[in-house]
């Protein structure tokens, strides 16, 4: 098994969390992991995205060129991104401020409201964590409580407050049902 996932966004909406976050409780359930930042000059407000290959063998490469799925916030990241996934992989857009249509026909779409959802929850801030709740439960890369301890882990001594909104956040998003298009 070798998957490899871009997340893409503005900075500051939480796009390399996501993707560290994630190669974290890959590697602590077992898999080889890399972890490839990107981002613009600006950082908060600029582009940003970064790539995770999970593997059970040693990874070659962390470049993705068609990987199999991509995570987008905003839509300047689904014009950049929606055109290098692979056929077949999955397409993760966040409906609430994404207002096109992916043109892609070849890939599957899920279309979350993660920020409204957060916004739902009293912390826009959330909007990656909910996120991060449809994908895992959609891609099923590593499990729920593998990812919620490694997202506590790397949040490291932040009051107890936030981790608990982090993980009703991420709740919400996994427990958010929407069929793929």
């Amino acid at each position: 098994m070798l998957v490899k996932t871009i997340f893409a966004g503005f900075g500051g909406q939480g796009v390399l969390i996501m993707g560290y976050t994630l190669a974290h409780g890959a590697m602590s359930a077992g898999y080889h992991v890399t972890f490839l930042p990107a981002y613009g000059a600006e950082v908060r407000g600029g582009t940003a995205n970064c790539t995770v290959a999970i593997s059970d063998d040693e990874i070659a490469s962390p470049i993705a060129s068609a990987p199999d799925y991509i995570v987008v916030l905003n839509t300047p990241s689904l014009y950049t991104f929606q055109n290098r996934i692979a056929p077949g992989g999955s397409l993760f857009l966040n409906s609430s401020i994404i207002a096109v249509e992916p043109s892609r026909r070849d890939i599957r779409i899920f279309k979350i409201p993660s920020a409204e959802m957060a916004e739902k929850m009293g912390n826009p801030r959330m909007t990656n964590t909910v996120m991060m709740g449809a994908f895992l439960k959609n891609t099923g890369l590593v499990t729920p409580d593998i990812y919620l301890a490694s997202m506590e882990e790397v949040m490291g001594s932040k009051k107890k407050s936030i981790i608990e909104i982090n993980r009703k956040a991420f709740t919400a998003g996994f427990e958010y049902s929407e069929e793929s298009t």
